[in-house]
């Protein structure tokens, strides 16, 4: 796991931007703590950070440069199954034992079709010093971050905004982007902050030659069941084991020491009871919450723990640790993102870094299997009954009393509330409320400049191309797997982990494991009963039977206690001070003062999450722009 960064110039107004390779680099350290290289030749430059993970030698140091000196790679992440295909490549005299050195001559061999053999997460760059050809590429899933920056005279790329800032690109804000991220509290792929900032998509690659710029997608998750879906359940279960059991086992490679996540629900512990198959008292991590009782599922995971022998570690956080860790995270992130249970894997990282240097985690499942609550209530819509219609015919009832994420009955209404809204609209609009947490008009309302409705709209339209009216519930996993996985909880992991120079690896990700789901029929997955139906079900024979038991529990740091007591002072004084929003021209101060009464008021409902949303913004805002 690494940082990269690099330059392609078109003109030698461009090459200008080598002499600040040096500067972008340095804002990738913690991305890559072992090692830092540079290689520059004519129009282009590459940048690396390392962190050490398999062949810790100096050999496999980058950039790393084939036995010819034509080929340079730079490249951050993992190819998992480089061993198999090693034999592909035995004409090359190969130094090393890295999976990097495999992969770059698997391309001096196939060239762009290097991408089919592997399997892993990652974001590479490869320059041909004789063709003057650079080749980029990023992982099926995009669990790996790439950033472009083009110009006229230039292109750059890197593994971070921050790294591109180094080179003094013009920094546009992109107000499109700020109001999806209010919606969202992240901004959706491919779009960033900045307007002339682009996310590369997962599963595409670009070879830029002679100025000249080629994008190619390689991979797309299938988006509709095959002709002949596999109907044998039974079969499915044993098909859907053997793959996460392969996908587990490959991910357990490492020259470095290695752990996992253990949350106590279903997803880690999955991949935990996997991991342990193949090795024997894996390190395993925790935290538990001593003032959110609410939130706390420490017991469930000493459950799995203990059935598995691993060396269990649990991290126990009070309300105040969290609060001492917010500048951390606010300073590390370099496009506003207000996922505030970020503060917590920051700790868990930091945490787990003290004791590993690689964690297994179980993100994907709930986006691939239907696990989140939006999922059960988008079923219990296009299955309308009576119970639906109760709800519906109540929403003035749920209007009129106290919402709040941070109690379990205020957390019901607020669902109740928001489902009761969804009913009557159709898949895409339903899909896009539930997926956000503001909606389009009251997100606008906050700004103090007129928005580009054309620019949203087709981004949106975009984002839901894939759901269509009475289609099958494979359309909103897929949607979810674009939208959600990749713009909330894949950048959350890479930002929180890589801040602590953490490798976190993702088996349900696993791109075998994720053409499988997508080619069962969603009934497999979810039903009136249960969501992850299957995976729950091919694992039930594994894990504690407490642990399907019980609901599905989120995390939400005490942002209103904070915002009333710590956190005051930077609202009324200083990040939405009148004086402040009224100078900086970007907010509507009527609606800020609005928000701030309501924050401080018996019913605040989710003015804490918008809080927290511009909070985060107005300290980018402060760091980046201002």
């Amino acid at each position: 796991m690494c940082g990269i960064t690099g330059v392609i110039a078109f003109t030698e107004k461009g090459k200008e931007s080598f002499s600040l390779l040096g500067d972008s680099l340095k804002t990738l350290a913690l991305r890559g703590p072992d090692g830092e290289g540079k290689y520059i030749h004519n129009n282009v430059a590459l940048g690396h950070r390392r962190l050490a993970i398999i062949d810790t030698s100096a050999v496999a140091n980058q950039p790393f440069t084939d036995a010819s000196g034509r080929y340079t790679i730079v490249f951050n992440g993992e190819f998992f199954n480089f061993k198999e295909h090693r034999d592909k490549v035995k004409d090359y005299p190969l130094r090393s034992t890295s999976d990097t050195e495999v992969l770059l001559y698997l391309y001096i061999k196939y060239g762009a079709a290097c991408l089919e053999f592997i399997n892993g997460f990652f974001a590479l760059a490869i320059y041909d010093n004789v063709e003057e050809k650079t080749f980029i590429a990023r992982d099926r899933m995009g669990i790996k971050p790439l950033l472009i920056y083009k110009d006229e005279n230039k292109l750059l790329f890197a593994s971070e905004i921050k790294a591109l800032l180094a080179f003094g690109i013009p920094r546009e804000m992109d107000e499109t982007s700020l109001w999806q991220y209010i919606q969202f509290n992240y901004i959706p792929s491919p779009n960033s902050i900045f307007r002339n900032v682009k996310k590369m998509e997962a599963g595409t690659f670009m070879e830029i030659h002679n100025g000249e710029i080629r994008t190619k997608r390689y991979y797309t998750i299938p988006e509709q069941p095959p002709v002949n879906p596999e109907k044998d359940y039974e079969k499915a279960k044993q098909k859907l084991e053997e793959l996460l059991d392969n996908s587990v086992q490959k991910r357990l490679i490492s020259d470095v020491p290695l752990g996992a996540f253990l949350s106590g629900g279903i997803d880690s512990s999955v991949i935990v009871a996997l991991a342990s198959r193949h090795t024997k008292h894996l390190n395993t991590f925790s935290i538990g919450y001593k003032d959110e009782p609410l939130f706390d599922e420490t017991k469930y995971a000493e459950l799995v723990a203990k059935k598995f022998n691993t060396n269990h570690t649990v991290f126990k956080l009070s309300n105040d640790d969290l609060f001492e860790n917010l500048n951390n995270v606010l300073n590390y992130i370099d496009e506003p993102f207000a996922d505030s249970s970020a503060l917590a894997v920051n700790i868990l990282s930091m945490q787990t870094r003290k004791h590993v240097t690689v964690a297994l985690s179980g993100d994907g499942a709930d986006e691939m299997f239907g696990g989140y609550n939006k999922h059960a209530a988008e079923l219990r819509v296009r299955k309308k009954g009576l119970a639906e219609t109760a709800v519906k015919t109540l929403n003035p009832l749920w209007n009129s009393l106290p919402k709040s994420r941070n109690s379990a009955f205020g957390n019901k209404v607020r669902q109740l509330q928001k489902f009761g809204e969804g009913l009557n609209l159709s898949e895409k609009e339903r899909y896009w409320k539930w997926a956000s947490w503001y909606d389009a008009d009251g997100s606008e309302a906050l700004l103090a400049k007129a928005q580009r409705r054309e620019e949203y709209e087709n981004r949106k339209n975009e984002i839901l191309k894939g759901i269509k009216a009475n289609g099958d519930f494979n359309e909103v996993l897929y949607t979810d797997m674009h939208l959600v996985l990749q713009g909330d909880m894949l950048t959350k992991v890479d930002l929180m982990s890589m801040a602590n120079s953490l490798e976190v690896r993702v088996p349900f990700l696993d791109y075998t494991v994720v053409d499988f789901a997508f080619s069962l029929p969603s009934e497999f997955k979810i039903n009136s009963q249960t969501g992850k139906r299957i995976l729950k079900e091919t694992f039930r024979k594994d894990l504690p039977e407490e642990l399907f038991n019980r609901g599905k529990q989120g995390f939400e740091v005490p942002l209103l206690k904070w915002f009333r007591t710590g956190l005051k002072s930077m609202i009324v004084d200083d990040l939405l001070s009148k004086d402040f929003i009224q100078e900086q021209g970007i907010f509507n101060p009527a609606e800020i003062e609005n928000l701030k009464q309501k924050l401080f008021s018996t019913d605040s409902g989710d003015a804490a999450t918008l809080t927290w949303n511009i909070l985060v913004f107005q300290h980018w805002w402060k760091k980046y722009m201002a």
